[in-house]
């Protein structure tokens, strides 16, 4: 599903190249659960964005479903990014001044779905996340687990093939992490393709599979 082929990829500061990936190739099949851990610094953020299709390599290759993304236009590449990609980010990225099922609505409203049938599937994934009755409460009024869930229920809202969950649990306490972790688990078990970066070794562990980055390099099956 997923091909990185000799990926580099280099930021400038103050006169000082750093090289944040280095010549990374790294391959996802279809219904895999991959952590990829490393500390702060790694480019474990520089990743998920060229794999979320955020940002692009200097150079190499990125391969998503048998077509090089480096000859899609940005109007494709947003496209894939809301057909393709879901994504779950550490700070949840609600929108406050929405409510939890509006901000569910947002990708499938986007999408082209009709305001009625996008609050019916809605209401659906808040109750899949085990919020049902919550639908209409803000994103302050509910706790940061809460939180997630709706962001976990954004995230698959248009049912994509990949979700990439950058630090997913790095705001939640060890009980709501462990009870994320078993609602990212349980949708692989049904299929999902997870990608899921973070720095605790107690959340890679639950990936089926772990691979570890340090200075912009992927080793697997290292820690």
């Amino acid at each position: 599903m997923i091909e990185l082929k000799d990926i580099n990829k280099y930021f400038h500061l103050g006169g000082e190249t750093i090289k944040a990936l280095d010549n990374v190739n790294f391959k996802v099949e279809k219904g895999e659960f991959v952590s990829i851990i490393g500390p702060s610094g790694s480019g474990k953020s520089t990743l998920m964005n060229i794999l979320g299709l955020l940002d692009v390599p200097d150079s190499g290759t990125y391969i998503l479903d048998n077509k090089k993304t480096a000859n899609a236009s940005e109007n494709e590449l947003a496209k894939i990014r809301n057909n393709k990609i879901g994504f779950i980010f550490q700070n949840f990225n609600l929108l406050g001044k929405l409510s939890a099922i509006e901000n569910i609505q947002i990708p499938l409203i986007y999408k082209g779905m009709k305001n009625e049938e996008s609050k019916n599937k809605a209401y659906m994934l808040m109750e899949k996340v085990g919020l049902k009755g919550r639908e209409n409460h803000l994103p302050t009024q509910l706790s940061g687990g809460q939180q997630q869930r709706v962001a976990i229920a954004r995230a698959i809202a248009c049912e994509p093939e990949i979700i990439l969950a950058d630090e997913p649990t790095g705001a939640l306490d060890s009980k709501t992490s462990i009870d994320i972790m078993n609602v990212l688990e349980e949708l692989n078990n049904k299929g999902q393709t997870i990608i899921l970066i973070t720095h605790d070794i107690n959340v890679a562990k639950r990936a089926k599979r772990i691979v570890k980055i340090a200075d912009g390099r992927l080793y697997e099956g290292v820690l």
